[in-house]
C-alpha cells in the first residue's frame, strides 16, 4: 500500500503553474531521487508532501499514522541552542520534554528546590509513559554516529556541521518518510559518503532533492523530475534515468518539429483566401485553431546557461611555485611544509574535510593571506578571478544587474561592448529578474550571479572555492565543458565527485596534521593511490572521543577463515539483493500491476519484505565482522 498519494495536485504563483497536475505515489522502500532546474518547483513539491503548503488543486492522501521527517535546503532561522537542544527540541512535545528534564539536571542554581523536583516528576511521568527515553537512546545514536558533541552551540558550528546536526534531527525520531532537500549542500566528501551509508542502510524510504550525481548513483532506486511544471517518473536507477530522459528529450523534439511543420502548413493554406472559409473545410479551420492554441499553451525548455570566459593576456609559464609553507590557527597546524609547483594549464583540485584548511591555502596562494614560514613566487601577468563559497562579492542590498554593472548599463566582454541585461540572459536572468535585489534570490541564481561576476572580467588563473553548490545538473556539465576548454589555469575546490573526476588534472589532498599531498588526477584516482587510512570509507565520521566506550581492556581479534571469506562475499550478497530489490520496485511501479492477479500481487510484496529483511541483515552482519 502507498504510503502518500498525490492526485493531479497543482500549485502556481501567478503565470504558468510551478507544479500542473502531478500524480504519483511513494512506496515503502524507495528512495526517489527529485530532479529538476533551478526553480522548477522542487522544494514546493516537498513542501507540499510535508503538508506545509497547500495545493492549489488536487488530492493528497497519507496512509493513516505515517510520520515524516524533513531537511530543508537552508539552515532554519533563529536555531539555536546545543546541538541536542536543536535536535530534541525538533521532535515534538517529547523531545522538548527531554531538553527540559536535561536542563534541569544539568542547572547548579536549581539544586535542592521544590520547584525543580516537582517539574522533574512531572517531565518524569510524561517520559515514562510516552516512551521518551527510547527518544533519548535514538537521539544519542544519531549524534555518536555524525561524530558530533551534543554540549557544542549550534551557533558555533560551520555550515557543514549544522547541516550534519539537522540531518540527525531528521533521523532521530526514526520516522515514515524523510524529505531531503539537497542533503549534501555545504558537506565535506567524507561526511557525504557517510550519508550514503547511512541511508541505505537505516533509511528506507526517503525522498531527496539533490544535484549531487555520485549521490543520486549511488542512492537512488527511482528518479522523478519536475520540468515545465510536468512530472515523470521513471522506475530505474540515476544512470538508467539519463539514458532515458536522452531518449525522451529526442522524441519531444521530434514531436515538437513534426508539429511546427503541420501548423505552419496550415497557416499557409487559411491564407489562400475563400478557399478555406467554405463549408466543407470548417471542420479544418477548427482544427487549426486547436493547434494555435496547443501552441500557445506549450512550455518550452528553459534553455542553458551560455557559459563564457573572456579571453585574457596569457601568462607565464610559470603560475605559481609555494615552498615550505606553514600556516597554524590557535596553535593547529592546518598546513605543514607545503610546496609545489603550478605551470600554465594546469586544473588542480583540492580535497578535504571541512575546516582543514583548503580555503585558507587558496588564499595563500593568491597572496590575500600570509603563511607563518616558507614563501610564495607569482609568475608574470597573471590575471586572478576568484569565485568565493561564501558569496562575499555579491552586495545583497543591491540588484542583480547593479551587482554586474557597477553603476554601468554595459560591459566590455572580449573587447566588445554588451549591455548588462543582455548578458544577463546567457545566465538564465529575464529582463524583470535583472532588477531584484540579490538577497531574495534562490541559491542557484545566487551561484549563476556569481559565474556572471567571475567571467564579466578577463582572467587567465581562475580560483573557485565550491562553485558547485546549489547548480543544477545542467549548468555543472556546461561549467565542466567551460573548465576543461579553459587555456588558462584551474585551482578547484569542491566536494562534488563528478565534478573534480571530470575537470581535474591533478589532486591537492589534505590528510590530516596539516599534511597536503599531490597526487595525479582526480577524485577517483585519489582513492586508488591514497594511504589506506584516510580512505573516507574506511573511517567515514568518528563520534567524538568522549562518546566512546572505553574498550582498553579488549583486543582486537583476528577474524578466522571462514569468517574472513564471509566479510569478502558479502558485498556482493548485498549488491544482487539491492538489484533484486529495484526490480521489484520497477514490476510494482508498472501501471498495469495492481489489475493482474492477487496472488502474483501479494507474491511480490511478500518477497520485497523478505528481501529487504535480508538486506538489513547482511549489513548488520557486514558491521560485527567488520568491527573485529
Amino acid at each position: 500500500m502507498a504510503l502518500i498519494t498525490l492526485n493531479n495536485v497543482s500549485w502556481g504563483l501567478g503565470g504558468a503553474d510551478l507544479i500542473e497536475n502531478a500524480s504519483f505515489q511513494i512506496d515503502k522502500g524507495e528512495r526517489i531521487c527529485l530532479l529538476g532546474r533551478n526553480g522548477a518547483g522542487k522544494s514546493t513539491l516537498l513542501r507540499i508532501l510535508g503538508g506545509t503548503l497547500l495545493p492549489d488543486n488536487g488530492e493528497i492522501w497519507r496512509q493513516q499514522g505515517i510520520t515524516m521527517a524533513t531537511l530543508e535546503q537552508e539552515v532554519p532561522r533563529q536555531t539555536g541552542g546545543t546541538i541536542f537542544e536543536v535536535i530534541a527540541t525538533g521532535l515534538g512535545d517529547m523531545g522538548r520534554a527531554l531538553f527540559q528534564h536535561q536542563r534541569l539536571c544539568n542547572d547548579p542554581m536549581t539544586a535542592g528546590s521544590p520547584e525543580k523536583s516537582s517539574l522533574l516528576d512531572t517531565l518524569q511521568t510524561q517520559l515514562d509513559g510516552n516512551d521518551g527515553w527510547t527518544l533519548l537512546q535514538q537521539i544519542e545514536a544519531a549524534v555518536t554516529q555524525a561524530g558530533l558533541d551534543p554540549m557544542v552551540d549550534f551557533d558555533t558550528l560551520s555550515a557543514g556541521m549544522k547541516r550534519r546536526a539537522l540531518f540527525c534531527r531528521a533521523v532521530a525520531g526514526k520516522p515514515d518518510i524523510f524529505l531531503l532537500d539537497e542533503p549534501t549542500n555545504h558537506l565535506d566528501i567524507d561526511t557525504i559518503v557517510w550519508m550514503e551509508d547511512y541511508i541505505l542502510r537505516h533509511m528506507h524510504t526517503v525522498l531527496f532533492v539533490s544535484h549531487d550525481r555520485a549521490f543520486a548513483s549511488r542512492v537512488a532506486n527511482r528518479v522523478m523530475e519536475l520540468d515545465r511544471g510536468r512530472l515523470t517518473s521513471y522506475a530505474c536507477d540515476y544512470r538508467t534515468y539519463i539514458k532515458r530522459k536522452e531518449a525522451d528529450l529526442l522524441s519531444e523534439a521530434n514531436r515538437d518539429r513534426q508539429f511546427d511543420k503541420k501548423l505552419s502548413q496550415e497557416e499557409a493554406w487559411i491564407r489562400q483566401g475563400i478557399k478555406a472559409r467554405r463549408t466543407r473545410n470548417e471542420g479544418r479551420v477548427r482544427a487549426l485553431k486547436k493547434m494555435r492554441a496547443a501552441y500557445r499553451q506549450r512550455r518550452n525548455s528553459l534553455g542553458n546557461v551560455a557559459l563564457q570566459t573572456q579571453e585574457a593576456e596569457r601568462s607565464g609559464k610559470l603560475v605559481m611555485e609555494a615552498e615550505g609553507i606553514h600556516y597554524a590557527y590557535d596553535g593547529k597546524p592546518l598546513i605543514r611544509n607545503f610546496s609545489t609547483l603550478i605551470m600554465r594549464g594546469d586544473k588542480i583540485g583540492l580535497i578535504g574535510p571541512n575546516g582543514t584548511g583548503k580555503t585558507t591555502l587558496l588564499k595563500i596562494l593568491t597572496a590575500e593571506m600570509l603563511p607563518d614560514s616558507g614563501s610564495v613566487r607569482h609568475g608574470t601577468r597573471l590575471q586572478v578571478a576568484y569565485f568565493d563559497q561564501l558569496r562575499a562579492q555579491l552586495q545583497e542590498d543591491k540588484s542583480v544587474i547593479e551587482n554586474i554593472g557597477e553603476g554601468n548599463d554595459f560591459i566590455i566582454f572580449n573587447e566588445r561592448k554588451r549591455h548588462v541585461i543582455s548578458y544577463l540572459k546567457d545566465f538564465l536572468f529575464l529582463p524583470d529578474r535583472c532588477h531584484t535585489p540579490v538577497h531574495i534570490l534562490s541559491g542557484g541564481e545566487k551561484n549563476r550571479l556569481m559565474l556572471a561576476k567571475l567571467f564579466a572580467r578577463p582572467a587567465n588563473v581562475l580560483v573557485m572555492d565550491e562553485p558547485t553548490n546549489d547548480l543544477d545538473a545542467e549548468t555543472l556539465e556546461l561549467l565542466e565543458e567551460l573548465l576543461l576548454e579553459f587555456s588558462g589555469t584551474l585551482l578547484l575546490v569542491s566536494h562534488d565527485r563528478t565534478f573534480l573526476n571530470n575537470v581535474v588534472t591533478s589532486t591537492l589532498a589534505f590528510e590530516g596534521d596539516g599534511m597536503v599531498r599531490a597526487y595525479p588526477g582526480g577524485y577517483d584516482d585519489w582513492l586508488d593511490q591514497r594511504p589506506r587510512q584516510t580512505a573516507p570509507e574506511q573511517r567515514a565520521v568518528q563520534p567524538p572521543k568522549a562518546s566512546q566506550p572505553a574498550r582498553t581492556n579488549h583486543k582486537s581479534r583476528k577474524l578466522g577463515y571462514m569468517q574472513q571469506r564471509e566479510l569478502d562475499a558479502l558485498p556482493r550478497q548485498i549488491d544482487e539483493l539491492e538489484k533484486e530489490q529495484q526490480e521489484l520496485f520497477a514490476a510494482m511501479s508498472e501501471p498495469q500491476f495492481y489489475k493482474t492477479d492477487k496472488e502474483k500481487i501479494a507474491a511480490i510484496q511478500n518477497r520485497l519484505q523478505e528481501v529487504e529483511a535480508l538486506i538489513t541483515s547482511a549489513y548488520e552482519r557486514w558491521d560485527t565482522l567488520d568491527s573485529l
